[in-house]
């Protein structure tokens, strides 16, 4: 500007703006001296109240005679009893506003602003989200409660529980037998979960946290904090097996039995390149994605033409999870994407895969963690 100030009594400001690259607005607010700030010194409006007015209207609204009633009855009882006007009704609400006098008067209920749970998982046993949904009984008005535990990096179903009722010490007794199958160590593990009576009971609370297990909620009415609950309840209801009603809870038991097992082991899951829960809870992914390559390879190498988009790829697993992913983020850690990469931490070596367990299941309610039954 100062270049440009310089040049503009040779070639003209409009030369000068032009081969300096600087705008020629600019140039000319410069020239101008700032304009004092009237906002300070604006004087009083004539029509305005002198402030002793001012404090005959508090007088008045704080009196024991008004202290209950509305501006407007203020000023009609004034008028009519009084033989007084003061000043307008909107005036007094200005004046009670500048007071901070202006509420609502009923002792109405204000609900507290809850945050949105961020919550990352980059290996299994972090990260744990659980619901529970209702099931269909034998008849009108019957259901049953289905208790699911869901690992967020894996996707893998951990524990579930088939019971006649929503109950926080059946709750807690599953999460507790759960952490116990899963050898979870304090400090370990976060727990996540909506704002059902049985997520947020005390007892259940108690249980994190002499477990050193932290926990987190949905906000109210939002069931996108807590997604893969829902799809994992959709994609068992929307499967062949899953019958409209059960005709009682050995047969439920017996059923989502059958479904953890083909979810857990046989279900090639589309959000972790699919790969099955099994497979990537206990550290086999990169296995099987190497193995798939190479088959990948041998094709590539026999029919190379059929490949239209050039030689196969080695899939690779982002190394991240998210609920709510913040909204800064890499394409590495984008909502939805999962697990691992080559250089992430697998499970413990002494984890394997359990064989199925028998169908005969003694416990009343069907608790089961992993492929177990508890004993």
């Amino acid at each position: 500007m100062q270049a440009a100030e310089e040049l503009a009594p040779y070639v003209g400001v409009s030369d000068a703006c032009r081969a300096l690259g600087v705008p020629r607005a600019t140039l000319y607010r410069r020239r101008r001296p700032p304009r004092p700030k009237h906002d300070a010194e604006r004087r009083r409006p004539d029509r305005a109240l002198t402030p002793e007015e001012r404090q005959d209207v508090l007088t008045q609204l704080h009196s024991e005679r008004f202290c209950d009633a509305a501006p407007a009855q203020v000023v009609a009882t004034l008028l009519e009893e009084d033989k007084r006007y003061l000043c307008s009704v909107r005036t007094m609400y200005r004046i009670l506003a500048g007071e901070k006098e202006v509420r609502e008067r009923r002792n109405q209920r204000r609900h507290p602003s809850y945050a949105k749970p961020e919550l990352l998982a980059t290996r299994p046993n972090q990260v744990w989200s659980w619901d529970i949904t209702k099931l269909k009984g034998p008849a009108k008005w019957v259901y049953y409660s289905l208790y699911v535990i869901l690992d967020l990096f894996s996707r893998y179903v951990v524990g579930w529980m088939l019971a006649e009722a929503e109950r926080a010490s059946l709750a807690e007794r599953l999460i507790e037998a759960t952490c116990a199958k899963q050898r979870i160590q304090p400090g370990q593990l976060t727990i996540h979960a909506d704002r059902g009576s049985p997520m947020i009971a005390k007892p259940v609370a108690l249980l994190l946290a002499d477990l050193g297990i932290d926990k987190t909620h949905s906000r109210p009415h939002t069931s996108n904090d807590n997604p893969y609950s829902e799809a994992h309840f959709r994609t068992l209801k929307y499967r062949p097996e899953m019958p409209e009603r059960f005709g009682s809870a050995p047969h439920g038991r017996e059923v989502i039995h059958d479904l953890m097992d083909w979810y857990n082991n046989r279900h090639h899951h589309s959000g972790i390149a699919y790969l099955t829960p099994a497979m990537v809870h206990h550290g086999r992914s990169q296995e099987v994605l190497a193995a798939r390559h190479r088959v990948r390879m041998a094709a590539y190498e026999a029919h190379p033409e059929r490949f239209v988009n050039g030689k196969p790829k080695l899939e690779n697993l982002p190394s991240a999870v998210w609920i709510n992913a913040p909204s800064k983020t890499t394409h590495e850690d984008a909502p939805g994407s999962t697990i691992v990469g080559p250089d992430d931490p697998e499970v413990a070596p002494n984890q394997s895969v359990l064989g199925p367990y028998p169908k005969t299941i003694s416990s009343p309610l069907a608790l089961v963690t992993s492929h177990e039954p508890l004993q």
